[in-house]
């Protein structure tokens, strides 16, 4: 295996207390939201799911799609991670240096956890976590074409294999890190999350082990952490709701934001992407938005006006009714 370079994960596990990291969500860790959790503190932030085979495709086109998603602010993003999804080793391995070289993140990640449909009938993500021969390949080949650190993201079981297995058959490769979500391929997003798996798996993983799954709150998390001995967090859906998640675990304090704090933060991220990407890409914010006010009584009408967003000045006209001022 090709010696890499920098391991980010190992300077964190240094400074001896939780890493905290925001796990891969598609459609919704892109760079506005990733720049939003670092400042939160966010010590590690993963891209959206990148399709390795899209990549491997359209390699000769350095403006292709793919990497066009994959693009980030070394600046205002926390230690950048690449996800990548797909079932083939060569892919995999064009991926990882395509990457490298063209995204220079500080680590590459390989999905073994999505339960969605049209990813599984690829044989990926979750559908590649039962596939224990075809899974080690795949980490082969990106362990051999990459220089940062490689880590991977699998579930609490997926058919009949369990994280368990999945980690004993990959005992002995240089993996740096790996997240686990604590529930089954079957369980989806819902259900109790099995936290104690981590102390199952220690014997057999040198790297490090981040718990995902059920963390909505300050109590959660620490109950999480309690509970699985872990190095660290994935924080996901909870932090869709509330990025201050971040903010909150590392003072181990309760942060309540209020209607106008909200408010305000739905305006920055809407500003922020706009910034980035052009206005068109409120429609991919919109669906970020809900989260922010789902908790709220009586929201049903705010959001109704929300998925309707196409422009920034649309948006300053709703938050002015809702009493924000600027």
């Amino acid at each position: 295996m090709k010696e890499q370079k920098q391991n980010f994960w190992q300077e964190l596990k240094k400074r001896n207390q939780p890493i905290l990291a925001l796990a891969p969500m598609a459609g919704f860790t892109d760079i506005a939201f990733r720049q939003i959790c670092s400042a939160y503190g966010a010590d590690a932030v993963y891209s959206e799911m990148a399709s390795a085979t899209a990549l491997f495709y359209n390699r000769e086109n350095d403006d292709n799609e793919t990497l066009r998603l994959l693009r980030w602010d070394r600046t205002k993003e926390s230690r950048y991670l690449v996800q990548l999804f797909g079932s083939n080793p060569e892919h995999f391995a064009l991926a990882a240096r395509l990457v490298c070289e063209k995204v220079k993140p500080h680590g590459l990640d390989i999905n073994f956890g999505c339960p969605v449909g049209k990813v599984l009938k690829q044989g990926a993500g979750a559908d590649l976590m039962k596939n224990l021969k075809q899974a080690r390949l795949v980490i082969e080949s990106v362990l051999e074409n990459s220089q940062v650190p490689v880590s991977v993201k699998i579930r609490a079981k997926a058919g009949d294999v369990s994280a368990l297995e999945f980690v004993k058959n990959i005992s002995d490769l240089p993996v740096s890190a790996l997240m686990i979500h604590g529930r089954s391929l079957n369980q989806g997003f819902i259900g109790e999350v099995d936290f104690d798996l981590v102390k199952t798996i220690r014997p057999y993983f040198r790297g490090l082990v981040l718990i995902n799954g059920g963390i909505v709150d300050l109590k959660s998390a620490q109950n999480a952490l309690e509970l699985s001995g872990a190095d660290g967090l994935g924080l996901a859906r909870g932090a869709l709701a509330r990025p201050w998640l971040f903010e909150e675990i590392k003072e181990s304090r309760e942060i309540e934001y209020n209607r106008d704090e909200i408010l305000k933060l739905l305006w920055r991220h809407a500003h922020l992407l706009a910034s980035l990407k052009g206005e068109g890409a409120l429609l991919e914010w919109r669906k970020q938005a809900c989260w922010y006010v789902q908790a709220w009584p009586g929201a049903g009408q705010l959001r109704s006006r929300l998925v309707q967003v196409s422009s920034l000045e649309q948006l300053k006209n709703i938050l002015q009714d809702y009493g924000l001022n600027y």
